[in-house]
């Protein structure tokens, strides 16, 4: 199977019987305020007309948000069949969490609601906290969120106004968080999770437990399985490559 990354952007552009014959696979750094959906119609539609098909195959293995950047693994023809292997892979992030303040949505796709203190936060506390959001347990989805209810996303049910049916928790595991800096009320957290692990969830809930309130306020993905961000491909890499 061929996967397009920075170490293989080179020499000759694939053909369409790589995606038919063997599958490809894509690792790409997902831009600011683009959702993955649309990173999918991107790819589809330049492939569509490099190889001259109507018809392709194309899909992600694992959401990120509009307000996300970082690794988005792409696959293309026969790789598909392989979309829940990789979707099931742990997940690697740096997500930038900041204390004080919260948001409906839990990062900054909306605005502050509520403030609260957060001078008592130091690092000594915050190590002490993270300590109790290791290892598995149980996590509350945020509100806006794609988790599929009665056949809708949740943020459709919060976007349009409409009440929320209850959510209904995941189980999760944390492995490791480490605090890459912290200076406050800006905590820079890097995460190493199992699949459906929500960041923005875990920032909500890193506030309550330090008797603040917070909210995500950057997330990258740097890493899903083996592949990593460093990596990946930006969409105009992809796109002069396939010109």
């Amino acid at each position: 199977m061929l996967v397009i990354d920075r170490h293989t952007l080179s020499g000759p552009v694939p053909g369409p019987e790589t995606a038919l014959e063997e599958g490809m696979i894509l690792c790409i750094d997902k831009p600011l305020e683009w959702t993955s959906a649309d990173v999918v119609r991107k790819i589809r539609f330049r492939l569509q007309r490099r190889w001259q098909v109507k018809k392709i195959k194309v899909g992600h293995t694992g959401t990120l948000d509009p307000l996300a950047t970082g690794l988005l693994i792409i696959c293309v023809g026969k790789a598909t069949r392989l979309a829940d292997t990789f979707q099931a892979q742990d997940k690697e992030y740096l997500a930038g969490i900041t204390f004080g303040a919260t948001t409906p949505s839990c990062d900054l796709e909306h605005e502050i609601d509520i403030f609260y203190p957060w001078e008592h936060i130091n690092r000594k506390l915050l190590e002490k906290v993270l300590e109790d959001f290791l290892g598995g347990q149980l996590q509350l989805p945020p509100v806006y969120s794609a988790k599929i209810i009665d056949g809708m996303r949740a943020y459709e049910f919060a976007r349009q106004g409409l009440e929320t049916p209850e959510l209904t928790k995941n189980q999760v595991h944390i492995y490791e968080l480490e605090i890459k800096d912290y200076v406050p009320p800006l905590l820079t957290l890097r995460v190493k999770c199992s699949k459906g692990t929500y960041i923005r969830a875990l920032a909500r809930d890193l506030g309550i437990a330090l008797g603040s309130g917070a909210h995500l306020s950057s997330l990258r993905r740097s890493g899903s399985g083996n592949y990593k961000a460093d990596d990946a491909i930006t969409i105009e890499e992809f796109d002069n490559f396939f010109n």
